[in-house]
């Protein structure tokens, strides 16, 4: 090495480009002695010598750089001093140096645009089963739908075809996620540095990623980002664990062309991405409590450079986004994750989307949609993207082959097509011939499937997806054969760090599937050394075998917490299968009867469902049953969904999207289907949206349903085998996105609903007449239809009675309470009335129909063709000369109604009596005559004439409320007032209830005068006093408990009940500061409006309101008052 005089003169630039000087030194050889270290590399001077002197010599206008010591022990002080001569000192020439920087900034592009230029040639081009031909991603890549999730899911989350995501933030629906934005959603978001996409295997989230770098390379997107670092943790663990290393020195491992920049001033000036990816993959042992490093220079191990990075410590100002399999997900603590987000596969839409990019010929493409579409089993697995690949090829070849004959159902036929396949292709590149008979294309190959199958089961074992040429030689694979170009279709080598080969299967499914068949080879070769993973101390006889190994493998999958050897097992139990045997002779030489075992396995795995407590083995045993094509699968569903009382057991969020996959896979169809009876939360009923594929009625009313619950729904009603009759898609506030793919399924000529209700959906008019038009083509079907508090209006009604014109009409049940209607629609339902259409029930109360309505209604009911028996006019301003109507009415026809519901309108003593002397004569029909409550202050338009005079209760009153204005504001005081103690007072929260009970029709406002303010109802048991001022605090705040229900408008409006809690989409409504709310006790609605000019539905909720409600305020700040309505 250097001594430190030459390092000190190799270190200083040169001052004159021209005459260049070197640096003088007053130290000599003698005062320079080497360290005691063994290689000499260190050097030492000694602080008892004369002290070392640098002078730097420069004419004007040179740039002078300061010396640089590295790889030196000096044992004193350091001193740097500057003298001019002219007294200046500093940077003499601003020009000059300014150029400098901006030759610095010009490298430092370059750098960048060369790093762009690597990471693209990286991550754009994607293998499509050839080596050779890869595809460009974006020719191939189709967006696929993700969502912000929640983080406390992954702790209790289970790997088994997870299509839809847990949502339980405040979020009021699924709100897709285009990958590009994470970043930008990341800044929103006030708590942790990080974002962590979770997602199955196969289902999307590498090429995410990879989608991701390519927009930002190539200008598309995330300008702001200077830089991306891709680090997959399957490379980074090929660094070794002893190793320490700087995080500048990790980046150069894995892009060299960094080499050349200065690093501090590169990290400090430029904004940087680092995305890890496959978190799963990783060995690095995580520590979120070790020692962190700061600096880009400071050394350490792989694993604290990267807890540095997720903790903030290191780089706090870069991105970092972590991807997962759920199993790993929870290696992060949840208090550094800002964006939590879910890939859930594609879409209805897009898998089709996926097909048409993914297979050139267009006739083809949709014969193969199409043929997945009747195949259940299919569709469900196409939500993962690999599966669509996989299904791609297999279908491909089947389709040219036998015209699409044999479709594989379960997972285990089509791994089975598929490797076919794959060694086919292997035999036009290798051999330049088409093997078309199955048997002798497996024998040909079959030393190298053992080998491969040898390999993914010994590395399953280690839970090793990445191989090395040693492990490939323990299992007897030379990788120069030219046998071994089955490699390149199924099996795929890479050079990563250093040009180091490694090794591994296309797909994980893959090497779970060569893996099992491996066992099952060796279960047929009798080699127990190889069955000991399983058998252990077992050493069953011949005739026993199989089924104490499969017995075996479904233990040793039950004891994996992560879910390791699920589909491991559900590929061995398939392969068991005779009918899968016979697929794989040519490999086996004869097939084994396996009924016997089969038929015990079956029963060992249902004796497992009835004892097991935990719902995701229960899960999993259900795929292995439908795996083993037993056709009692839906009977076992049903019981293990029914607790000892006969209700159903509750299915967590985790387990609702497999227990719709299982339920689709068994082919059965259910006779109803509401997925509130598994789970109550609207995260759940999402997810079980898929069983309208297999369901006669589905009742999804007030399951929190979006527009892509729409999309599904609607590709339900145009299968050609679409079993459903009823449709119930009432109290679902977010839907009306979707108005279009729904009226599209409502279209579809395999559409045969009897039964359709979409009441309180809130569409607005445009959608309305969106509906109607489509229901033309389900009238001849439609004997019941509900479209109340929608806004329909005279003009929608118009519209929906002429498309039902010249049908075979068969409706009964017509329902239109709140839907903007006057008297102007009365005349179409005379018409009605009057018509041969069957009509028996007919709603339109709470629509301001009035006397003249009444009139014209009264003319139908008339008719001797009316059949009508149950009418209900409830809050449709009838006044005593409307009841003359409907009297002389039923005086012309009295064989058929039997209800008529005159409640919240004012007929007078007389007009009661008038119709009151019908129900008790017994010519008449009427049975029941509804006209209380009654009264003149119902003969208001609109939803306020249910307006109701509150005032606050003082008993009640915190002590930091002052009440004023006749009790009907409350305004929060820093001064205690001197209330009485009162045992209904609040202790803790600043709230108040009103001194007046709600029962029945209610309506009122309230506005505030701070930033925020709240408003709800409760029971008047809600918590008020407690010892423990912590429980007090939680349970008696209005919206944290099953008492009460709030609404709250901040900065994001939100309503709150239970442990629900649902963000409203903003508007400009939601910036009054006055908010009206309803209730129907009798009907369990709650209704929240924001009051402007308008009237604007904000949500509603329902319940069975038990006992009577109150009023209530919570005050953190200013006042709240009730309003004169």
């Amino acid at each position: 090495m250097a001594s430190v005089p030459e390092q000190l003169l190799e270190a200083v630039d040169e001052l004159d480009k021209n005459k260049p000087k070197r640096l003088k030194s007053a130290v000599t050889a003698d005062e320079v002695e080497k360290a005691d270290g063994k290689d000499g590399s260190i050097q030492t001077i000694r602080p008892s010598q004369t002290s070392v002197s640098v002078d730097l010599n420069a004419k004007a206008g040179a740039t002078v750089n300061a010396p640089v010591l590295t790889g030196n022990v000096i044992q004193g002080p350091v001193i740097i001093s500057f003298n001019s001569a002219t007294g200046a000192v500093g940077p003499q020439n601003p020009p000059e140096r300014q150029m400098s920087q901006k030759q610095e900034d010009d490298i430092l592009q370059k750098i960048l645009e060369s790093h762009k230029d690597h990471i693209k040639a990286k991550t754009g081009r994607v293998f499509e089963g050839k080596k050779e031909n890869k595809t460009h991603l974006s020719k191939v890549y189709t967006e696929l739908f993700i969502t912000e999730g929640d983080i406390t899911e992954v702790y209790d989350e289970h790997e088994v075809l997870k299509f839809d995501r847990a949502l339980k933030t405040p979020k009021f629906e699924d709100t897709p996620i285009d990958c590009n934005d994470i970043f930008s959603l990341l800044k929103q978001k006030e708590e942790g540095n990080i974002v962590l996409t979770k997602g199955i295997a196969g289902i999307g989230k590498t090429f995410s990623v990879h989608k991701f770098i390519l927009d930002w390379a190539e200008g598309k997107a995330n300008r702001d980002v200077d830089c991306v670092f891709l680090l997959p943790f399957r490379e980074m663990n090929l660094i070794k664990d002893d190793k320490e290393i700087s995080l500048h020195e990790l980046l150069l491992e894995f892009y060299p062309d960094l080499n050349d920049v200065e690093n501090t001033k590169f990290y400090k000036k430029c904004k940087l991405a680092f995305i890890f990816d496959g978190l799963d993959e990783s060995r690095l042992e995580l520590d979120f409590d070790c020692k962190l490093v700061k600096c880009v220079n400071a050394r350490s191990s792989v694993d604290v450079l990267f807890t540095s990075l997720v903790i903030g410590k290191l780089l706090p100002s870069a991105f970092i986004w972590v991807t997962s399999r759920p199993a790993a997900a929870n290696l992060i603590p949840p208090e550094y994750v800002g964006l939590f987000t879910e890939v859930r596969g594609f879409t209805d839409q897009q898998k089709e989307e996926y097909f048409r990019k993914r297979i050139v010929d267009e006739a083809q493409a949709s014969k193969i949609i199409s043929h997945i579409r009747t195949s259940r089993s299919l569709y469900i697995m196409c939500h993962i993207p690999v599966f669509c690949w996989i299904t791609a090829t297999v279908l491909q070849d089947i389709l040219v082959k036998n015209d699409g004959q044999d479709i594989p159902s379960t997972l285990t036929e089509m791994y089975i097509h598929f490797l076919l396949i794959q060694m086919n292709m292997k035999n036009q590149k290798y051999e330049k011939k088409q093997e078309r008979d199955r048997t002798k294309l497996l024998s040909s190959n079959k030393d190298m499937i053992f080998k491969l199958a040898k390999l993914a089961f010994e590395q399953l074992k280690e839970d090793n997806i990445m191989f090395y040429e040693k492990d490939l030689k323990a299992c007897g694979i030379n990788e120069s054969e030219e046998s071994t170009g089955l490699c390149t279709e199924i099996f795929k080598k890479d050079s990563v760090l250093h040009e180091m080969k490694v090794y591994y299967f296309i797909h994980l499914s893959v090497q779970e599937f060569l893996a099992a068949l491996h066992v099952f080879l060796c279960y047929l070769k009798q080699d127990m050394e190889e069955l000991i993973f399983f058998l252990e101390n077992s050493r069953p006889n011949k005739k026993e075998l199989l089924y104490v190994l499969l017995r075996k493998a479904i233990d040793k999958a039950k004891e994996s917490d992560r879910g390791h050897f699920d589909l491991f097992l559900r590929f061995l139990l398939g392969i068991s299968l005779e009918s899968n045997q016979k697929l794989l002779i040519g490999l086996l030489d004869e097939t084994l009867n396996s009924k016997n075992c089969i038929n015990k396995t079956i029963q060992y795995i249902k004796q497992l469902q009835n004892n097991d407590k935990c719902p995701n083995k229960s899960i999993n045993h259900f795929f292995c049953i439908l795996e083993l094509q037993d056709r009692t699968l839906y009977q076992q569903i049903m019981k293990y969904l029914r607790s000892e009382n006969g209700q159903p057991k509750a299915v967590s969020n985790s387990n609702c999207s497999a227990l719709v996959y299982v339920l689709l896979m068994s082919g059965e169809v259910l006779d109803d289907f509401d997925p509130k009876m598994f789970n109550k939360t609207y995260a759940g009923c999402r997810r079980l949206v898929p069983a309208v594929r297999c369901c006669r009625k589905a009742l999804f009313s007030d399951c929190g349903l979006t527009q892509q619950c729409c999309e599904t729904v609607a590709v339900a009603l145009q299968l050609e085998d679409c079993p459903l009759s009823e449709l119930d898609l009432s109290h679902n506030y977010s839907i009306e996105p979707g108005v279009k793919m729904l009226s599209a399924g409502l279209k579809s000529p395999h559409c045969h609903l009897e039964t359709l209700r979409l009441a309180c959906c809130h569409f607005g008019q445009e959608s309305c007449v969106e509906l109607v038009s489509a229901l033309k083509n389900i009238s001849h079907h439609l004997r019941e239809l509900d479209l109340s508090g929608n806004d329909l209006q005279d003009s929608g009604l118009h519209k929906l009675l002429n498309e039902m014109e010249n049908t075979e009409r068969k409706l009964q049940v017509l329902r239109l309470s709140w839907c903007n209607l006057t008297s102007k629609s009365c005349g179409h339902f005379s018409l009605i009335l009057s018509s041969d259409l069957p009509l028996t029930e007919l709603d339109l109360s709470n629509n301001d129909l009035q006397n003249s309505g009444v009139k014209l209604i009264s003319d139908g009911l008339k008719s001797p063709n009316c059949q009508l028996e149950i009418l209900r006019l409830s809050g449709c301003m009838v006044t005593e000369e409307g009841c003359g109507y409907m009297s002389s009415a039923l005086s012309s026809n009295p064989s058929h109604l039997r209800e008529l519901d005159l409640s919240y309108n004012h007929p007078g003593p007389s007009g009661v009596q008038l119709l009151k002397h019908k129900l008790e004569d017994p010519e008449y029909k009427l049975q029941i005559f509804k006209t209380k409550p009654m009264g003149e202050h119902f003969i208001k338009a609109g939803i306020r004439k249910y307006a109701c005079d509150l005032t606050l209760d003082p008993n009640t009153a915190h002590v930091q409320l002052c009440l004023s204005n006749g009790d009907r504001t409350a305004a929060y005081v820093m001064q205690k007032q001197p209330y009485p103690d009162h045992p209904e007072r609040f202790e803790s929260v600043q709230q108040v209830l009103s001194r007046e009970s709600l029962s029945g029709r209610c309506y009122w406002e309230a506005e505030w005068t701070g930033p925020e303010g709240t408003v709800g109802v409760t029971y008047k048991n809600i918590l008020r006093k407690s010892d423990d001022l912590c429980i007090v605090e939680a349970t008696s705040q209005l919206g944290n408990n099953n008492v009460s229900w709030k609404i709250t408008f901040a900065y994001i409006p939100h309503v709150s009940h239970a442990d629900e809690d649902i963000n409203i989409k903003a508007s400009s409504s939601c910036s009054s500061k006055r908010v009206g709310v309803y209730v129907d006790t009798t009907a369990g609605v709650l209704s929240f409006y924001s009051v402007s000019d308008t009237l604007t539905h904000l949500y509603t909720f329902l319940s069975a309101f038990k006992d009577p409600l109150y009023a209530a305020f919570k005050v953190d700040s200013d006042s709240v008052s009730f309003c004169q309505v």
